[in-house]
């Protein structure tokens, strides 16, 4: 595919020089933004591949800038902020996020999420539909229904889903759906799959009751007892 343009918004005049001179020196086009209301200018003037999003931003934060395109638009986001509370993930998860990493990180850490972004952009969608009781998957389209309700899943949402629609009473631990997933060597806690599990099944709603957790080893998808 043709160079990845990348949106930097980031109000730090130094950690944006420096994440922007990085990001070039291995081949990305970067536009940078300094605060929300230009990223979100940029954002409808220029063909943008993905979006690196600071949280604490002047004028509006990263959060509602995400909320803000996610309304229109399914263009990757990447979160990059100091606050990691559950509670704070979460909230970031329902704006649309696709991932986050906490400051302060390793470049490299940075490059690695980008390139796994990278590889799904290029990749041709595979064409395939997945059912589990009314639950409905589509690959190809990025579909989630339940019964006759279409369903708004984030990338990771949806990846985790996947996984464990592939092999329904298949018990998948942590580490599993994270090398699945987010297809990386994850560098930090496997928590982060419980909090992306815990706003699936929000979405999902009566139908989150298939994904359970097995404690101690990780999720599966099955039937409620009893049914």
């Amino acid at each position: 595919m043709d160079k990845v343009t990348i949106l930097l918004v980031e109000d730090e005049a130094s950690l944006a020089s420096f994440i922007q001179t990085e990001l070039q020196f291995e081949g990305y086009q970067v536009i940078w933004a300094k605060d929300g209301q230009e990223a979100l200018e940029k954002f409808n003037q220029q063909a943008i591949d993905l979006i690196l999003l600071d949280w604490m931003l002047p004028k509006y934060d990263g959060i509602t800038v995400a909320r803000r395109i996610r309304r229109e638009n399914d263009i990757p986001i990447i979160m990059m902020t100091a606050r990691n509370e559950t509670t704070d993930i979460v909230t970031g998860l329902d704006a649309g996020l696709d991932d986050y990493i906490t400051k302060p990180f390793e470049i490299e850490e940075l490059f690695a999420r980008v390139r796994v972004i990278e590889r799904r952009l290029a990749k041709q969608p595979e064409s395939v539909h997945l059912n589990y009781q009314e639950l409905q998957l589509d690959v190809a389209k990025h579909q989630v229904q339940v019964g006759a309700e279409a369903i708004h899943l984030t990338p990771k949402e949806f990846g985790v889903l996947h996984e464990l629609m592939k092999a329904p009473e298949v018990v998948k631990t942590r580490d599993e759906l994270l090398n699945h997933v987010w297809g990386y060597e994850f560098m930090g806690e496997t928590n982060v799959v419980d909090v992306y599990v815990r706003t699936l099944r929000n979405k999902l709603g009566v139908a989150g009751q298939y994904i359970q957790t097995v404690r101690g080893v990780g999720y599966v998808l099955r039937e409620v007892d009893g049914k």
